[in-house]
């Protein structure tokens, strides 16, 4: 494939995604990083503005390329008056063109507060919804800082799967004392609501959250790591069965279900961020838009976008990051598409004596240029990523 090929999303005609990040929240997050994102009032018409204003910035340098998808994520996007939603829609069809099909999407907490705006959402032209359930156990979610229990978090998908076609929800898994028995119920639960997508994340200890502090602490002990691979491995098994297998490590979906927004980011392709904390990657350079809303909302009126910084990404950058990216997907990598996008040839973007012997154990697959994670390499893609590539 050559770097003109309209296949490759570095050519001049490849679709875009589009994300957009509402930071605000209506209460105290445990996952945010500013207080100042919790919000009892919002001025809705300066915020409209500069939403637009800075759609309009990227639009002039994107001119001709169709949006494949838009993403409302951030703080609780579904708290976004449906008509703000309806108006971003409208502007982005103006600048781009939506594709056939396009794919919209917006992140929702799954509570009666917020699925009671489902239907104007919906009808403000979303089509597709994410919902944060994080788990079917109200322990459970008291750990995880969630506010809804599961009655809540149940009512909510309820309406969301009568109002959208396509539903998604995440669960959080391999938390402290959680059994195999217990997943195993949990996760067929789960399966029998028939959405057709699925994130199914493993807990992880970031350092600075609040879980870091409890494991420093001796007051949680995270999973062992052989049974989380149990637990992976169960996932699979039965999200298989079920027909909706993997195909990120850690999304499921029945075929043609697939969070197409997502497949953007994962297959290197170009996606355009605006509002405050918005990264980017489109015409060869990463962008990052100022992340706390008073200083996004400054920037915009002194420039008419928000970019705080706009790099150009070398050859080794973008080779290391369609790399790291795609070899989350079941499906892979074009190593050729890679060296065309990059200008750095095959041997030079992986290490072929390591590819060659994790191939012989079964943790890699490769076929011609395509190069493949194995179902089992997926529990070791944490040490297998940086052996192998050398960019």
């Amino acid at each position: 494939m050559s770097i003109n090929d309209p296949r490759n999303p570095s050519a001049s005609a490849a679709p875009l995604a589009l994300y957009v990040h509402w930071p605000f929240c209506v209460s105290k997050c445990p996952y945010c990083d500013f207080n100042s994102h919790v919000r009892d009032r919002i001025d809705t018409d300066a915020w409209r503005a500069a939403l637009l204003a800075d759609m309009a910035h990227e639009a002039t340098l994107t001119a001709g390329r169709p949006l494949s998808s838009i993403f409302f994520g951030g703080g609780t996007p579904s708290l976004m008056p449906p008509a703000l939603v309806a108006d971003l829609i409208a502007a982005a069809d103006g600048h781009w063109g939506l594709a056939p099909g396009v794919e919209i999407t917006l992140e929702a907490n799954p509570n009666s507060v917020e699925a009671a705006r489902f239907a104007d959402l919906a009808a403000a032209g979303v089509n597709r919804v994410s919902l944060g359930l994080q788990a079917l156990d109200n322990e459970a979610l008291h750990f995880l800082g969630r506010a809804h229990d599961v009655d809540e978090g149940l009512a909510a998908l309820d309406t969301a799967q009568q109002v959208f076609d396509r539903i998604s929800f995440d669960l959080i898994y391999a938390r402290p004392g959680q059994s195999e028995a217990d997943w195993q119920a949990e996760l067929a639960r789960a399966l029998a609501f028939g959405t057709d997508h699925l994130s199914l994340y493993q807990l992880t200890i970031e350092p600075g959250t609040r879980f870091a502090t409890l494991v420093a602490q001796g007051k949680l002990t995270p999973a062992d790591p052989d049974h989380g691979a149990t637990l992976y491995e169960l996932t699979q098994a039965m999200t298989g069965k079920a027909g909706i297998p993997a195909y990120e490590i850690s999304n499921h979906a029945r075929a043609g279900q697939e969070s197409r927004h997502n497949l953007t980011y994962w297959r290197y392709g170009d996606y355009i961020g605006i509002g405050p904390g918005a990264h980017g990657r489109r015409t060869g350079k990463a962008t990052l838009r100022h992340k706390k809303p008073e200083n996004w909302m400054s920037a915009v009126t002194r420039n008419r976008h928000g970019t705080q910084s706009e790099q150009p990404l070398t050859g080794e950058d973008r080779a290391r990051e369609a790399l790291l990216m795609g070899l989350r997907l079941t499906e892979g990598v074009d190593l050729d598409r890679i060296a065309a996008l990059s200008g750095i040839s095959v041997p030079h973007l992986v290490d072929e004596r390591t590819i060659d012997q994790l191939i012989d154990i079964g943790l890699l697959h490769r076929r011609d240029a395509r190069l493949q994670v194995s179902a089992a390499g997926m529990l070791l893609l944490d040490a297998i990523l940086p052996e192998i590539v050398t960019v």
